[in-house]
């Protein structure tokens, strides 16, 4: 394989460092393993009310996105007053994914701690600001939700012990995670931050000694192995071993509904955003729900934890009425789609009008990303149905279509790969 070579510097926009969209400044604000606060959750929905177009976006990296900003420097401003701006050196670099519901249900540990650490430490490197503002870390609590393909650095726990909270066990341990491969490099939990930080600063050297400019791990040659023997040379507190590649799946999205914690009595709730946005009445109706605070999932849904038993009702009842998806067979909670024209100007359609009117005849449990030219932006790692606006309609799966066919032509789509006599496999296409 030939490395990629990058004859310009990464864009990707950040909330100091704005993209000019058509629709105005667009913001991109990152948040480590996607948690925030109640008050962080109230400033977002007045930012977005007062300096933007009035919703959140939510990306597949579990960020947030502004646009048709009309202040930028106020923006900073307030989100830096909330805790959501701690630097402005590295603001473009703090992408960290983490398995959303960890220390809530499910997993082998709770992997929060190691999100906070990993920002920490990723901050206090001076280096690591000249990373991509695309680079991905990423920490699996051993469930594998995380997509390993879309992982720069990363670590997933493999312990075959009960499940646990403890971190600063060496006997708690998981696998190095480097380009989108799984390594045979095994990682104590109470080390991933140093080692994830070390992994990072050696592409940075390799990408220096290559001439390449890469913006990710996976575009220089041999990178995983490189990048293990680097950190391993440099005294990393690792070791080799075998990986159960058996529990290393390619990710999966947490349906829908409602979750008990595996720790107390108390619930969690997963809703869908239609398109992956949140308007201010949600984002309020959230911040009120969610004492606790909630947490953003790659797949552009919302999980509210620590919901009492008593309060279920009400709770699911409130985050109904505002619009939220709570129902994991309703088609929207699967479809995506970029923000289109007018917002676009490289886009050929509104895509998200044309998307709307099909929803009502589209089949449960459709997985489907639509999106305005063939950059395809947002697309979602799982697999899913690939529909593309050309200037004349659209594709699906390639197959050319009008806007209003397109509930037929993707649901035609569906079937032939979950249909009876969809053959093994068929599900992977897209």
């Amino acid at each position: 394989m030939s490395g990629t070579v990058r004859d310009r510097a990464d864009a990707c926009p950040g909330t100091l460092a704005t993209h000019q969209a058509n629709d105005g400044p667009l913001a991109r604000i990152r948040i480590p393993g996607g948690r925030l606060t109640a008050h962080q959750v109230q400033v977002l929905a007045a930012c977005a009310q007062e300096l933007g177009d009035g919703r959140i976006h939510l990306t597949s990296r579990a960020n947030l996105q502004l646009r048709a900003v009309t202040d930028p420097a106020a923006l900073a401003s307030r989100l830096g007053d909330a805790g959501l701006l701690p630097s402005a050196t590295h603001e473009r670099v703090r992408n960290i994914l983490a398995s959303p519901l960890t220390g809530i249900a499910g997993g082998t540990l709770d992997v929060a701690p190691l999100v906070i650490e990993l920002d920490h430490a990723i901050r206090a490197e001076p280096e690591l600001a000249t990373l991509s503002g695309r680079f991905q870390f990423g920490i699996d609590d051993g469930r594998g939700d995380l997509p390993v393909d879309g992982i720069d650095v990363g670590w997933r726990a493999d312990t075959d012990d009960a499940r646990t909270t403890v971190i600063d066990d060496d006997a708690t341990a998981g696998t190095l995670l480097l380009a989108g491969e799984v390594t045979d490099v095994r990682v104590p939990a109470a080390r991933v931050a140093d080692v994830l930080v070390r992994a990072a600063l050696a592409f940075l050297r390799l990408r220096a000694l290559d001439g390449s400019g890469a913006w990710h791990l996976r575009e220089l040659d041999h990178a995983a192995e490189r990048v293990a023997a680097a950190i391993i040379d440099d005294g990393a507190p690792v070791e080799r071993g075998t990986p159960d590649r058996a529990r290393l799946g390619a990710g999966g999205a947490t349906p829908a509904g409602v979750i008990r914690h595996d720790h107390d009595r108390a619930c969690a709730v997963v809703a869908g955003a239609l398109f992956g946005t949140l308007n201010a009445e949600q984002l309020h109706v959230l911040a009120g729900t969610a004492p606790a605070g909630i947490v953003i999932t790659p797949w552009r849904s919302v999980v509210v934890p620590s919901i009492p038993p008593a309060r279920i009702d009400d709770v699911t009842r409130n985050l109904r009425a505002s619009g939220l998806r709570l129902d994991d067979a309703d088609p929207s909670t699967g479809v995506t789609a970029c923000v289109g024209s007018p917002g676009c100007a490289s886009s050929h359609a509104d895509v998200r009008h044309d998307t709307r009117a099909a929803l009502p005849r589209l089949p449960a449990g459709v997985a489907v990303h639509v999106a305005g030219c063939a950059r395809r932006c947002g697309q979602p790692r799982l697999h899913h149905i690939d529909v593309v606006a050309t200037g004349d309609g659209y594709t699906v799966d390639g197959t050319p279509t009008t806007a209003d066919a397109l509930a037929t032509t993707i649901g035609a789509a569906y079937h032939k790969h979950h249909g009876p006599h969809a053959q093994q496999g068929d599900h992977d296409v897209g």
